[in-house]
């Protein structure tokens, strides 16, 4: 197995998922190979809750890393979850349209996609500046 796609699994099982009961974890790879994972934490303002994406990428910003080469997702189900159009917003600010995203499929199987795959034409620094200068 993925050594990412292990990281993310161990980290759902810290998720705190009461509303859902729908564990997800992801484990980030920054460029210079530390990984940083996180997990859903539900609240009952389910606006507030936090997704595992999110959660590792805040966690390695928080430990001074911008640049993010592989990122894996698993859920309690092994479903093959992708990160929700939100957290590929919010990878976008960091990492490049060719990272790589792990979607853990179970049985030691996994799908792939590059990032900008997942969501094209997104909305980055340039469009703001764009905008500014119209």
């Amino acid at each position: 197995m993925d050594d990412l796609i292990a990281a993310a699994r161990d980290a759902l099982r810290d998720a705190h998922v009461p509303y859902s009961e729908y564990r997800v974890g992801a484990a980030l790879r920054t460029a210079d190979g530390a990984v940083y994972t996180g997990c859903n934490i539900e609240n009952a303002n389910y606006s507030n809750s936090l997704h595992a994406e999110e959660v590792a990428v805040a966690e390695a910003v928080k430990n001074g890393h911008r640049e993010f080469d592989r990122i894996a997702v698993s859920s309690g189900v092994r479903d093959g979850v992708t990160p929700c159009g939100m957290c590929r917003q919010t990878l976008t600010e960091f990492a490049a349209a060719d990272l790589v995203v792990v979607c853990d499929e179970g049985d030691g199987e996994t799908s792939e996609y590059a990032l900008g795959e997942l969501l094209p034409n997104t909305i980055h620094e340039g469009t703001l500046d764009d905008a500014r200068e119209a």
